[in-house]
């Protein structure tokens, strides 16, 4: 299927490393001219001539703070300025899940969780804000949220919190964004085998006394294909939300995380 995304622009946040650069790699496979943004200056221009030597063109970067009004607003535009406009927004600026033990009740500050909603839903509204005008102007865009299955599940207060409003964040955008031809969509990307993975299934693995392979094996025993998706893969799905095919899906959250035994969503 051709996803039609040949001479589109699109900006991706969070994409010097992990899931977002994944997501530039494709887009930049179909076509697309590619942005990324980060903090790191340093490791963003490294991952940007990394990943246009591995496809062929230029892979554009802009330096910025997800965090800040300001720092937002100037990344957004700097990769519009670099790019000649902007048809996709892909908002995955943020702090990864998993990495250490979620909080209990009594370890749930208000810094600490408006440091998490100020980076991964605020930040993602700042971009979205930054973004719109330009997709207005032309009538049509994408905008494509990552979360998390943190959302559909408890066992981490703050990170449920945020994945949470980022779903509501979604919708509320597709409706107010959808007369101008913008649709808006969330993923929820489960377990990800990525860069990190292996560290943290090697500190897992090491704190109960069990090998990494029976560490990966133990968390990957509630999902329906029985092992880790990669983070190629989430890429591929978002790849399709930010094409002109997936004009029938906006407002919606889809799930990519090897599917979760059980439950019924709907």
């Amino acid at each position: 299927m051709d996803l039609q995304l040949k001479g589109k622009r699109a900006l991706v946040t969070g994409g010097s490393r992990g899931i977002g650069l994944a997501i530039a790699r494709q887009l930049a496979r179909e076509g697309a001219s590619v942005a990324i943004a980060a903090r790191d200056p340093a490791a963003l221009e490294a991952a940007a001539r990394a990943l246009s030597d591995e496809v062929g063109t230029k892979v554009a970067f802009a330096a910025g703070d997800t965090g800040d009004d300001a720092s937002a607003r100037a990344m957004v535009e700097t990769a519009a300025a670099a790019l000649g406009g902007l048809d996709i927004l892909v908002n995955s600026a943020a702090r990864p899940a998993g990495e250490t033990p979620p909080p209990k009740l009594a370890g749930v500050t208000g810094s600490l969780l408006w440091e998490e909603v100020n980076v991964k839903v605020m930040g993602y509204i700042r971009c979205a804000q930054a973004a719109a005008p330009y997709m207005i102007a032309q009538g049509w865009g994408r905008i494509v949220n990552i979360s998390g299955l943190n959302a559909r599940s408890a066992g981490a207060l703050v990170g449920s919190v945020r994945n949470v409003a980022v779903s509501a964040m979604t919708k509320n955008l597709a409706d107010e964004l959808g007369p101008h031809g913008i649709n808006v969509t969330v993923v929820h990307p489960g377990m990800t085998r990525t860069e990190r993975m292996g560290p943290m299934l090697a500190r897992r693995a090491e704190a109960l006394g069990i090998g990494v392979e029976e560490m990966e094996k133990r968390m990957t025993a509630q999902t329906v294909i029985g092992r880790m998706v990669d983070a190629g893969e989430v890429a591929d799905i978002v790849a399709f939300l930010a094409s002109p095919r997936s004009v029938a899906i906006t407002g919606d959250a889809i799930a990519c995380g090897g599917g979760v035994k059980g439950p019924i969503y709907y």
